[in-house]
C-alpha cells in the first residue's frame, strides 16, 4: 500500500508569487511557538525542552524548505492546510521526545489533541485542492510525506507503550521506498484505489485510538495489529501486481 499522490496543485488565476516562502516562515513559526509552550506546560528541564523543540521544529522545516524552494515560489489554500498539519505533526514529534525521556506518558492527552486533527485534516487539503483547482504534484508530494511523517511519529509512541512491533506501521512506507532503490518496478505508479486510500486512513485512526489513555492496552494492541495486518496486505497486494506487470 503505497501513500501515492491523490491530488496535484497549481497556481490559481491571479495568485502572486513568492506566497510559498511566506507560508513556509509562518508554518515554522508557529512550530516554534507550540514546541515551547508544550516544553514549558510539561515543566521539563531546559535540554529536553530544547530537544522537543527542535525535533518538531525539524519536521516543519523540512515541509517549509520544500515549499519555499518551489521553482515559482507558489503556494495555494491546499498547501497552507497541508502546512498547519504539519505544524501538528511536529507539534507531536516534540511531544514523543518528551515521552521518551519521562516528562510525559507514551500514551497522554497532549498526543491525541494535536495527533487527531492532523488525522483528521487529511481528508481536508485534498478537498481544497479540487474545489478550488489549485493542483500540483509538488503539492500531493507534500501531501504524501506529511501523512508518512504523522504514522512514523505515532508509531514510535505507540512502539514505547504497545510493544516495538508497532513500529511495522510507521516504516513500512519507507522500506518500501528504499526496496525501490533496488527492484526499479516498485518505483512504477499505481492505478487508484479506494481500498489503498482506506487502509492508509486505518493506520492513523488506529493510532490515534491507541494512544488515547482509557483505552486498555490489551484493545489498543488488538486495534493496531488489525491495522497493519491491513497494511500488511495492501503492500503486499501492490507488491505482486507491480512485479506482475514488470513480467
Amino acid at each position: 500500500m503505497t501513500l501515492r499522490a491523490r491530488h496535484d496543485r497549481v497556481p490559481a488565476p491571479g495568485t502572486r508569487p513568492g506566497t510559498a516562502v511566506r507560508d513556509g516562515l509562518v508554518a515554522a513559526a508557529v512550530s516554534v511557538a507550540l514546541g515551547a509552550g508544550l516544553a514549558v506546560l510539561a515543566g521539563t528541564a531546559v535540554a529536553r525542552g530544547t530537544t522537543a523543540v527542535l525535533v518538531g521544529v525539524a519536521v516543519v522545516a523540512v515541509a517549509a524548505v520544500a515549499v519555499g524552494s518551489r521553482r515559482d515560489r507558489w503556494s495555494g489554500p491546499a498547501d497552507r492546510v497541508t502546512l498547519a498539519r504539519t505544524v501538528l505533526v511536529g507539534g507531536c514529534a516534540g511531544v514523543v521526545v518528551l515521552a521518551l525521556g519521562g516528562d510525559l506518558p507514551e500514551r497522554s492527552w497532549w498526543l491525541v489533541a494535536l495527533a487527531a486533527p492532523a488525522a483528521l485534516l487529511d481528508a481536508v487539503d485534498g478537498a481544497v485542492a479540487r474545489r478550488t483547482g489549485t493542483s500540483s504534484p509538488a503539492g500531493a508530494r507534500l501531501d504524501m510525506e506529511v501523512d508518512a511523517a504523522l504514522l512514523l511519529v505515532l508509531s514510535v509512541a505507540a512502539g514505547a507503550a504497545l510493544g516495538w512491533w508497532v513500529l511495522a506501521v510507521g516504516v513500512m512506507r519507507y522500506a518500501f521506498v528504499l526496496a525501490g532503490r533496488g527492484r526499479p518496478q516498485l518505483r512504477e505508479p499505481l492505478p487508484y484505489s479506494l481500498a489503498r486510500r482506506v487502509v492508509a486512513g486505518v493506520q492513523a485512526a488506529a493510532l490515534v485510538v491507541a494512544l488515547v489513555p482509557p483505552v486498555p492496552a490489551a484493545l489498543a494492541t488488538a486495534v493496531v495489529a488489525v491495522a497493519l495486518a491491513l497494511l500488511l496486505w495492501s503492500f503486499g497486494r501492490d507488491v505482486v501486481a507491480l512485479e506482475r506487470r514488470r513480467r
